[in-house]
């Protein structure tokens, strides 16, 4: 997946290129397609900001294998972001966890 893949998928399932941010919490990763959109005024980055963005999520979900359960996710879920509550996507890493969860 590339980043402007991924902002494809964010169009197609909510109708805006969502910011997204990886959160650790209890151990576990996440993926999360937070509230905020490049299409606000207030939205504090440039679109090459945002596709650069993009493109490193796009590249640490492939090194974390989770491209395809963030797919998946987006494609299934009936969530959607909105004023203070992010979608949150849990990424499975397996044995490999223990590599990027310091």
């Amino acid at each position: 997946m590339t980043g402007q893949e991924l902002r494809q998928m964010l169009i197609d399932k909510w109708g805006y290129s969502y910011d997204v941010q990886f959160r650790r919490a209890q151990g576990k990763m996440f993926l999360q397609v937070m509230w905020k959109y490049l299409e606000q005024a207030s939205f504090p980055l440039s679109e090459a900001d945002y596709q650069e963005h993009l493109d490193s999520v796009a590249n640490y979900l492939h090194a974390l294998g989770g491209a395809t359960q963030v797919q998946t996710f987006i494609a299934q879920t009936r969530d959607r972001p909105r004023l203070g509550k992010a979608v949150s996507i849990p990424l499975d890493l397996g044995d490999r966890a223990s590599e990027w969860i310091l």
